[in-house]
């Protein structure tokens, strides 16, 4: 019963207006605008916390970095990245963001508050989603992973941490903190343990292909309710996926399984979605026969989960954070504010 532990271990990460209304004009706003209520997620240097607007009563969700610990932990490309990438992006699954800016001491992006928590959470709770539910959220997720390969951006940090459910229960990915513009192939060690790729362990360069890989594992650990390689050790898994011996439950779908292992190739010259017709080949496997794809995009399909939100500001589907005085974090030194003065 080890392995079914895994599940319930949160998977830790390696070091422009988009809305009709009255949610137009957030672009043109400033942080004094917003009332800060509470903490809804924290990460190595930041935290997320959940914000209102002074005028309107509308609710978002303000991204909040120390410029110190942004540059202690070697992160200016990541941080700067993210925020370039979000200013240019605006798919249905994907977390919007109004704007960015920046003081002394922290950097700050406000995007859109997704009230329903998650994917992590009720994969926990359910111990593993059926087949349809899996589907479900998958075609979701390649939606948006066509949308960003289409743009030469590659995600790189695919997991159900990084996917949240909005109040009707359809995806939106978050955290693009890995993400990056491509044109050709990347280096960088960086991604969560279990969901990388061989070519990212081996430094062969990689490119949109790991996100392929991924989802390989992300569609494994929701039909199955833990990942196809885990240890306790991050060289643990890495070897494990190196050798890429998986075990095959015996209530997975033949056809879901046949997915899997068409994305899980260590060649990434015949991954699925990296070959000749991208995305086109992972849409058309038989696994999404029934998927009606104009209907993803328009958000038609039925979610399988409804989250349970009482109002637009409601956080009960988050954990509950300390907020340990980080707002009186000291003020970056006049150089290392430099790097940031076009955020």
């Amino acid at each position: 019963m080890a392995s079914a532990k895994v599940a319930k271990v949160k998977k830790q990460s390696i070091p422009g207006s988009k809305k009709d209304g009255d949610l137009a004009d957030e672009s043109s706003r400033s942080l004094s605008d917003y009332e800060i209520l509470s903490t809804i997620g924290t990460g190595t240097f930041g935290r997320v916390v959940l914000v209102r607007n002074n005028d309107t009563r509308n609710y978002f969700a303000l991204k909040v970095m120390a410029i110190t610990e942004v540059i202690r932990l070697k992160q200016i490309e990541h941080v700067k990245n993210e925020k370039e990438i979000l200013a240019s992006i605006s798919h249905p699954f994907i977390v919007n963001m109004y704007w960015a800016n920046h003081d002394n001491t922290f950097l700050y992006m406000l995007m859109e508050y997704v009230p329903g928590g998650e994917v992590f959470s009720y994969l926990r709770n359910y111990g593993r989603f059926s087949n349809s539910m899996a589907n479900f959220y998958a075609s979701e997720i390649v939606s948006a992973l066509e949308y960003l390969h289409s743009r030469s951006i590659v995600y790189r940090d695919l997991k159900p941490e990084n996917l949240l459910l909005d109040r009707d229960g359809h995806l939106k990915i978050t955290d693009f903190g890995f993400s990056k513009k491509l044109l050709d192939r990347t280096w960088t060690l960086c991604g969560t343990p279990e969901y990388l790729a061989p070519e990212i362990i081996q430094s062969k360069g990689h490119s949109k292909a790991v996100d392929w890989w991924s989802l390989g594992i992300l569609i494994y650990e929701m039909i199955v309710g833990f990942p196809p390689f885990f240890d306790d050790q991050p060289f643990g898994i890495y070897e494990k996926i190196l050798a890429g011996k998986i075990d095959w439950p015996r209530h997975i779908d033949p056809v879901a399984k046949d997915l899997i292992k068409k994305l899980l190739v260590p060649d990434r010259t015949k991954r699925l979605g990296n070959m000749k017709n991208g995305a086109d080949d992972v849409k058309k496997h038989k696994w999404f026969k029934a998927v009606d794809w104009d209907d993803v995009l328009a958000r038609k399909l039925s979610p399988p989960i409804i989250p349970k939100v009482t109002h637009n500001g409601d956080t009960k589907n988050f954990d509950t954070y300390s907020e340990d005085d980080w707002q009186k974090t000291a003020p970056a030194a006049e150089k290392d504010v430099e790097p940031f003065l076009d955020f």
